[in-house]
């Protein structure tokens, strides 16, 4: 059982945030003891800041008493980022809510870390306007967890991840300052880039209260294709074709013959039997700009032997198309009572190696494997479905998370494009990271957090 806190540490809090901002209710620190992953550890007490003032204030608390303390904002992430293992303070940030401004004449918005990402959509859908980094679990996650991870989406191909669109940020560091980073310019290049450092930093080496974010006109038009393929490698091969023609497809998808037959079982699907299947979207100011695009799309399906190639005729069938891509994240979590969501990236020459390796990596372990992932940049999750009160289904499932990660490095790739590192893949991390890269992120995090209360045992730092 994790101890409470001291009776005066406890009461320095409450001075801080209310008796309404405080818990050491034990259905609270259940709820906050993980997120999405398989790991879990409960905290010693939650914390509810209202604005920038308050968690710079429980900073500075926490570092005097050398007090662990862990941001969170929805807790949707799959790599264990936000859970507390050396039990401390989960700092919830949920309600710093505000969208505190809009402004299209500068193609930007400032607002809270525990804004919900659809709730921005939503404000700006009136303007034609978006931020375009869609992350699968947006209708929940906050904006926070967005930048603590550099989250992606769908339309990362075309449209990039969080990073791209981060102009600033207003950071509270562990001392209890308050740090402004970037600016409100689309260009700068002023000093080092404390901006891009932060984002992605999982809560390590700061805790983001406001964030300056670019946004971009949407496209009012779209397309939509599938296909079949019976072979990977006629996949791999028409992703090749696409990806070297002279337009990014907005939207590029795969579901592996897994995830194809997981629907169809479970999901209440009709797909065609096949390796794989493969969704695409095009987006445009015009008729024919979209059109030209989605047909070159369909044409580099059937030069590569692709079946079942069907075309959208309306935005209705379009949304039949992607009903199975946005079914299956929930279809594969009800199969077993443990899914090890992993996310790996490589270059796009070698998505189709990288398949291929995740069906030999199942069935050396005994493990199922369904992958998904966004085609148009290199980013597949395969996800392992077992009983996790089995320890030889358990065994054998880390034992394949660890050959796929180092799978992907060896073909030149990440071990994360979206989901972070987290807990899951911090001792991974040496191998894509050489010793002496290793070294730099430790003494920047000493140096942001020299006594290590920020998000302790996370990163590999």
């Amino acid at each position: 059982m994790t101890p409470g806190l001291g009776h005066k540490l406890k009461e320095a809090l409450l001075a801080i945030v209310g008796p309404e901002g405080f818990s050491e209710a034990l259905i609270d620190m259940v709820s906050y003891s993980g997120d999405a992953s398989e790991h879990s550890h409960r905290p010693q007490a939650a914390v509810w800041p209202r604005n920038a003032q308050e968690v710079a204030a429980i900073l500075s608390l926490a570092n005097q008493e050398r007090l662990p303390v862990v941001p969170r904002g929805a807790g949707t992430g799959l790599a264990g980022a936000v859970v507390p293992v050396r039990g401390g303070l989960v700092m919830d940030l949920a309600r710093m809510n505000r969208i505190r401004e809009i402004s299209l004449a500068d193609r930007l918005v400032v607002v809270e870390p525990g804004v919900v990402f659809a709730q921005l959509q939503t404000a700006l859908a009136p303007s034609g306007f978006s931020f375009p980094p869609d992350p699968a679990s947006g209708k929940v996650a906050t904006l926070g967890g967005n930048v603590a991870t550099n989250a992606g989406g769908l339309q990362g191909a075309k449209y990039g991840v969080t990073r791209d669109y981060v102009l600033g940020l207003e950071v509270a560091l562990a001392d209890g300052s308050l740090m402004r980073t970037g600016s409100r310019c689309m260009k700068s290049v002023s000093g080092y880039d404390l901006t891009g450092l932060m984002v992605g930093s999982e809560g390590t080496l700061g805790v983001v209260t406001e964030i300056t974010l670019k946004v971009v006109p949407k496209p009012p038009l779209s397309a939509t294709a599938s296909a079949s393929f019976g072979d990977l490698r006629q996949a791999g091969d028409a992703i090749r074709q696409i990806m070297s023609s002279r337009f990014t497809p907005s939207v590029l998808e795969i579901l592996d013959a897994e995830c194809i037959k997981v629907l169809n079982r479970h999901a209440g699907q009709s797909l065609p039997e096949a390796a794989a299947m493969v969704l695409a979207e095009a987006d445009g100011y015009t008729e024919q700009e979209t059109d030209l695009q989605i047909r070159q799309i369909t044409q580099a399906f059937a030069e590569n032997d692709a079946q079942n190639i069907a075309l959208a005729q309306s935005p209705e069938e379009a949304q039949q198309f992607w009903a199975a891509r946005k079914a299956i994240g929930g279809t594969l979590f009800s199969l077993n009572n443990t899914m090890l969501a992993e996310d790996v990236t490589v270059p796009l020459s070698k998505v189709t190696d990288m398949l291929v390796g995740i069906g030999e990596t199942a069935r050396r372990n005994g493990v199922l494997i369904a992958t998904l992932g966004h085609l148009g940049d290199g980013n597949l999750h395969p996800n392992l479905i077992i009983d996790g009160r089995d320890p030889d289904q358990l065994a054998r499932a880390h034992r394949a998370a660890a050959e796929l990660f180092a799978l992907a490095v060896e073909l030149g790739g990440t071990l994360t494009g979206e989901h972070g590192i987290g807990l899951a893949k911090a001792s991974f991390m040496p191998l894509e990271h050489d010793e002496t890269a290793m070294r730099m992120m430790r003494q920047i995090k000493r140096t942001f957090d020299p006594h290590d209360i920020l998000n302790p045992g996370k990163m590999g730092l």
